[in-house]
């Protein structure tokens, strides 16, 4: 098994994804994802979820970090090998990374 690298590379308003802001239950409107910051860092082992990832988006992308923690790769036609770039599923606001294994 291995360590992915998870580089959060890009987070999207409903504004982005929808041409208008939407607005919670207590009419607030709802901003972009406030779990992580573009061009953080966070390291997965072994497919686990890394410190402070929120749990709802893991559980979503984690198969892809079990692939490449256990020395999978995906299609090289389109990404390198190592690699591989997933989304939450936050229909709203979602979060984009780029997963890279951490040759030992």
């Amino acid at each position: 098994m291995g360590k992915v690298k998870v580089t959060v590379l890009k987070k999207f308003k409903p504004i982005d994804v929808f041409g208008k802001d939407f607005k919670n239950p207590k009419g607030e409107i709802v901003p972009e994802c406030n779990v992580f910051e573009e061009g953080q860092i966070l390291i997965s082992e072994d497919g686990e979820k890394p410190e402070g990832f929120c749990g709802f988006g893991w559980r979503a992308i984690q198969p892809e970090a079990m692939v490449l923690a256990f020395g999978g790769n995906f299609w090289e036609s389109w990404t390198e090998h190592g690699t591989m770039y997933v989304a939450c599923p936050d229909g709203l606001r979602p979060v984009c990374f780029k997963f890279e294994r951490i040759e030992e």
